[in-house]
């Protein structure tokens, strides 16, 4: 098993550029540093530097093992909170994965009310977009699949569904539109607001399918704050979940969509770990509040 200190003491080289300098950095003597990378070096039985003039520079399994360990130490750092907490004797700490609109729309309040009422918890926001999934969140806000939502393990709780909206240049031609039929955008150019092949993307294009068309993505923006840019810039509409067009610029529109309105479930994921949970039930509430009553979502209407 690989020392999780000598790790890190490899990564600050790597990421330093040089021993003296990750020395400096972690306090320790620069032949202490260089005893660690020896010591890991043959724990891996992997060249992980290599001379260059008067210092040394990462091998490419040495780039490739400091890349593939920063998960890992992530982890080991949370463990390492875990036990700091246990020590201090602090309430607990909870882990919350989230997609990126969902995260802007609802945490920010959410984590903030959590943490009035339970001052001695910790709460960890993961992207869960970005992260490796063998992370295990205590809940996991996520968008279900079409064939329905589940994970082993854990309890599906449906939170709402989002519907798809328009987000138009406000001198477009649809603009002044309360609403727009998904067909009537066939002619425009796309930006796309999320990754091709993610479930927002087969979302819409699937709605799109239905209305016998394929949109033509010109701009593959893959996330919503920049392709309300690019609208507002005019190089072209997008089709984003309500949620992610919550706060427009003045220069940009939303319009809903119909025949056929694509549309997003969105669910929790609460971790069954066989011990309670009142963190975990608690925000888990404050969800289910928050989408039973949306104008406490703090979305603006439908223009």
């Amino acid at each position: 098993m690989l020392d999780p200190h000598r790790l890190r003491v490899f990564r600050a080289v790597v990421g330093s550029g040089s021993v003296q300098a990750a020395a400096d950095n972690l306090g320790l003597t620069s032949s202490a540093v260089s005893q660690h990378l020896g010591a890991l070096a043959r724990e891996t039985g992997l060249v992980l530097f290599q001379r260059q003039g008067r210092g040394i520079t990462p091998t490419q399994a040495g780039r490739e093992l400091a890349a593939r360990s920063e998960e890992a130490m992530s982890q080991w750092g949370r463990l390492d909170s875990v036990v700091t907490d246990l020590r201090e004797g602090r309430s607990g700490r909870l882990t919350v994965g989230y997609f990126a609109s969902a995260g802007s729309a609802w945490m920010p309040d959410l984590v903030k009310r959590l943490a009035l009422e339970l001052p001695g918890l910790t709460v960890d926001l993961v992207l869960t977009e970005v992260t490796s999934r063998n992370l295990t969140p205590d809940i996991d806000i996520v968008i279900d699949p079409p064939d329905g939502g589940g994970r082993p393990g854990h309890r599906h709780v449906p939170l709402a569904s989002d519907p798809f909206v328009a987000v138009v240049p406000s001198a477009h031609a649809l603009a002044s539109a309360r609403s727009v039929g998904l067909a009537d955008l066939r002619g425009e150019t796309w930006v796309s607001n999320d990754v091709i092949g993610s479930q927002g993307h087969r979302i819409v294009v699937s709605a799109c399918a239905a209305a016998g068309f394929t949109p033509r993505f010109t701009v593959q923006a893959q996330e919503h704050h920049s392709a309300i840019q690019f609208v507002a810039a005019g190089v072209g509409i997008s089709v984003m979940p309500r949620l992610a067009a919550r706060a427009l610029p003045s220069d940009v529109t939303r319009l809903r969509i119909t025949d056929p309105t694509p549309v997003r479930e969105i669910s929790a994921l609460v971790r069954e770990s066989g011990r309670p949970n009142p963190a975990a039930e608690r925000l888990l509430e404050m969800l289910l509040e928050l989408n039973r009553h949306p104008a406490r979502r703090g979305r603006t209407a439908t223009r």
